[in-house]
């Protein structure tokens, strides 16, 4: 299943009607950073699966930044650009993983470091 799909089924299941956006989004980000995790650990032969979560990785950034991006968004702005540049920088590193240039683990690290935030913690989710 895609972020998008994760993104629709997360908000449309009855369980989730009691989440808060934040940790349907800190979900989001736990289950694709998992499914990264266990893809590099997986070796060569977990690539094809390294590919799809890397690109659901993306799917989700791109729709952090559309948020983001959107006059309403409350976030303040510097923080707002911030994120909107740590995306940018997702979607450059996921290119260059997919390209086999780059390493996925600094995309799992700032994935782990929004999912900080998300929970208002310091330490490893």
């Amino acid at each position: 299943m895609n972020a998008q799909a994760q993104a629709l089924a997360a908000y449309r299941t009855p369980t989730n009607a009691q989440k808060t956006p934040r940790s349907i989004e800190y979900d989001l980000f736990a289950q694709t950073t998992a499914r990264m995790r266990a893809a590099l650990a997986g070796g060569r032969t977990k690539f094809p699966d390294l590919v799809s979560a890397m690109n659901d990785n993306r799917r989700l950034w791109s729709e952090l930044a559309y948020d983001l991006a959107l006059p309403g968004n409350k976030l303040p702005e510097q923080l707002r650009a911030q994120l909107l540049g740590l995306a940018q920088f997702t979607l450059n590193q996921t290119d260059a993983v997919l390209k086999n240039t780059a390493n996925a683990d600094v995309l799992i690290d700032l994935n782990i470091a929004i999912m900080r935030g998300l929970k208002g913690q310091g330490e490893a989710p």
